[in-house]
């Protein structure tokens, strides 16, 4: 957002100037609302599919916010005169079918004809004033906690090439496709969070950067932690990964450090630009290890703690075995 003036408002909470994950205002001393958009072009070839997965990605930023979604507007690009309409209806039936999971209402949207189909979502939600979760906050000591495996950009990727299995590109499309609402309220019950934002386009070490970039903490990941979709390993070594994955490499890359031992495979995985990931969660150990059990009794199973906040070298992020 370089080179937009910032908005000074009183009541204003999170804004443009944080790369928070959407922006929270004050209504009064025990209300403030949360607000976010995001579209995007198919990734799956299933319409239906589609749609539940970009309602999933975009109904997550409040969540990552520690906020309760309520209502939703669709954003729809759609090329009239060359698409069936059909494909269209299936694409909002499997948005509605998200909306409904959420309990969130749709109250309307927009669209337009456009030769290249999109569609997303803009969502209201809303949470108490002093409960709001910045993506900045970590403190030493604090875990790192991620709620799902890493490695949707690449699947992606592979499905265009017509080079992924049946069984990897299930398990990525469920994974897109869940909510992201149980570990947000497990989170939110169990206190003490520090720091929280949803994996998505920057991929897992690009989000991480955000957390502790202009802070004076850095990070510590075990790369050997982090939950990975089986398979992936082998397209990556292939070269079927996004070009996003490279984008967010060079542009991170100057923050992180590659203890030996990490395979370069892996540190590629863990730039992949994510649809629809998971939550990182910085909180003190305790609360960690009890959030962990908790999330894996509600079924996120692919939840691991994957690193911790620390003292030094402050701004950085060191990337062990």
């Amino acid at each position: 957002m370089n080179g937009l003036p910032l908005v000074r408002d009183p009541n204003l909470i999170a804004g443009i100037e944080g790369f928070e994950d959407a922006g929270v205002y004050r209504l009064n001393s025990d209300l403030a609302i949360i607000q976010t958009v995001d579209f995007f072009t198919p990734i799956v070839d299933d319409p239906r599919t589609f749609g539940r997965i970009a309602a999933a990605n975009a109904l997550s930023d409040v969540y990552a916010m520690g906020g309760r979604p309520l209502t939703a507007m669709n954003i729809i690009c759609f090329p009239v005169n060359t698409m069936d309409i059909s494909i269209l209806h299936d694409i909002l039936l499997g948005g509605l079918e998200k909306m409904k999971e959420a309990e969130v209402t749709l109250v309307g949207g927009h669209s337009v004809d456009d030769p290249e189909l999109k569609y997303g979502l803009s969502v209201t939600g809303v949470i108490h004033p002093d409960k709001v979760l910045r993506n900045k906050g970590a403190r030493t000591g604090d875990k790192l906690i991620l709620t799902k495996a890493l490695g949707t950009g690449i699947v992606s990727t592979a499905l265009k090439g017509e080079v992924v299995s049946e069984e990897l590109l299930t398990l990525s499309v469920e994974s897109m496709s869940t909510l992201n609402r149980k570990a947000a309220e497990l989170l939110v019950e169990a206190g003490e969070v520090r720091a929280c934002t949803d994996v998505t386009g920057f991929g897992f070490l690009g989000h991480a950067a955000e957390m502790i970039e202009g802070t004076n903490v850095g990070m510590r990941i075990f790369s050997s932690s982090v939950p990975v979709f089986p398979g992936i390993r082998e397209l990556v070594e292939m070269g079927i990964v996004p070009g996003g994955l490279y984008r967010n490499k060079n542009f991170r890359m100057p923050m992180v450090e590659v203890c030996p031992g990490c395979p370069e495979w892996l540190l590629d995985v863990l730039f992949d630009p994510q649809t629809s990931g998971g939550l990182l969660i910085a909180l003190p150990e305790p609360q960690a290890s009890s959030l962990l059990g908790k999330m894996h009794a509600a079924g996120i199973k692919e939840a691991a703690l994957v690193g911790e906040v620390a003292a030094e070298p402050k701004g950085r992020i060191i990337v062990e075995k």
